[in-house]
């Protein structure tokens, strides 16, 4: 085999390898914006922010993992009403959405042993005294 049939052979095999993964990449499903309403929540963004500033100053950690259980602690007073988001980055048809209301003094259990195996966001957001709050912990279950 001489040098020209090389090369024509090698850039043969680049376009086939090029084309494969146009392929591979046009047939894939599940890519998903993460909000519908991007743009209103984009809006909000700065309410999330001033809220995330508000739990900083508590000085206390509300929202606990526990992987051994498999459940999310909650430490919020009694009368705090809001929202535990269970957001699924990857398979958007497995978010939840929870409300919350704490009725008793101590410590709340959320079991999550329900959701599926792999990375999800938990995402709080309560009122506390008139006060908005918000946080959000990464964990992979």
């Amino acid at each position: 085999m001489d040098w020209g049939k090389g090369i024509l052979l090698s850039i043969i095999a680049f376009i086939a390898i090029i084309m494969t993964m146009v392929v591979i990449s046009v047939r894939m499903e599940g890519i998903e914006l993460v909000t519908d309403n991007y743009y209103e929540e984009e809006i909000k963004y700065q309410d999330r922010i001033d809220d995330t500033n508000s739990t900083l100053e508590l000085n206390r950690e509300v929202l606990t993992f526990e992987a051994a259980s498999k459940s999310v602690l909650l430490d919020l007073p009694v009368g705090s009403k809001g929202t535990l988001n269970l957001f699924r980055p990857s398979e958007r048809a497995l978010d939840q959405e929870l409300a919350v209301f704490i009725e008793d003094e101590g410590m709340k259990r959320v079991s999550i042993d329900h959701l599926k195996a792999g990375y999800w966001k938990v995402q709080l957001s309560w009122t506390e005294n008139g006060k908005s709050y918000y946080q959000e912990k990464k964990i992979t279950i």
